[in-house]
């Protein structure tokens, strides 16, 4: 198994790179606030997580083993495949943690391709083993207002980016009105 990868990015996409270790490219995905860090030429260092199928070796790199224990972690949970533990670690690791260890099944379901049933399936399977987040200064641990999430859904948002600007939510904030100024200043 394939661990860590350090190297030259030869070619950097939204969700993927092509990181060249010793002459050969290795096809890593991972998320597109780490694509967006690195730069084309420039020496990548990824921690890895290698996914065999039957058909296919997938490498997903993660700039830290956090990252890299958190995916491994949803990815062990019923129904969570690699694609969609991806997307939802498209989150700050503090708002999932916190989600998780509060059992805020709102948030959660909030996240990509996560329902009802895989929320709670998510918080039965880790609450208890899902690690405090290393510091709590980018998120507040309390619930985003749904109904503010829905409407700004319905002016045409992406669920995820809301999610991201609502994490660093002041915790006074809490009228759904003062949410959706927020993140229309915030955004």
């Amino acid at each position: 198994m394939i661990a860590y990868l350090k190297g030259k990015s030869l070619q950097i996409n939204e969700k993927s790179l092509i990181l060249e270790v010793n002459n050969v490219g290795y096809l890593v995905r991972a998320t597109a606030e780490v694509t967006s860090n690195l730069m084309v030429g420039k020496e990548t260092e990824l921690f890895i997580h290698t996914h065999v199928r039957e058909d296919e070796i997938t490498f997903y790199g993660f700039v830290d083993q956090e990252s890299l224990v958190l995916f491994q972690q949803l990815t062990s949970v019923s129904g969570v495949g690699p694609k969609t533990a991806l997307d939802i670690l498209e989150n700050p690791i503090n708002l999932i943690k916190n989600a998780i260890l509060s059992e805020d099944e709102a948030i959660i379901s909030q996240f990509p391709r996560i329902g009802k049933k895989t929320a709670q399936r998510l918080i039965i399977d880790l609450k208890n083993k899902i690690t405090p987040p290393q510091s709590s200064s980018r998120t507040h641990p309390g619930k985003i207002d749904t109904d503010a999430v829905e409407a700004l859904e319905n002016l045409g948002y992406d669920r995820s980016i809301i999610i991201k600007c609502l994490s660093s939510l002041p915790k006074e904030t809490k009228k759904t009105e003062e949410i959706i100024k927020y993140f229309l200043k915030n955004a």
